[in-house]
């Protein structure tokens, strides 16, 4: 588990509680706030996984990325050029 996925986990676990005490204290506000935590924790924790897959892939496979990267950027630059 990388920084990420830590941080991201945790958000998502504030949001949870700040969104049940929000709904028990009536506090519409602050259940939004926790709701708003969970869906930016949840996002934060995928994203870093995704990053340590790459990662690791990259790792694996140098000449494939790199290969993966120069048609993206033509890619990009011939659509770019419309």
């Amino acid at each position: 588990m990388n920084e990420n996925e830590f941080e991201g986990a945790a958000r998502e676990f504030g949001g949870r509680v700040q969104d049940a005490v929000g709904g028990l204290a009536g506090d519409a506000k602050t259940q939004a706030e926790g709701k708003w935590n969970q869906a930016a924790g949840s996002a934060q924790r995928t994203m870093g996984a995704a990053a340590e897959e790459l990662r690791e892939t990259v790792g694996e496979r140098p000449l494939t990325a790199l290969a993966l990267v120069a048609g993206v950027s033509f890619l990009l630059g011939f659509l770019m050029r419309r």
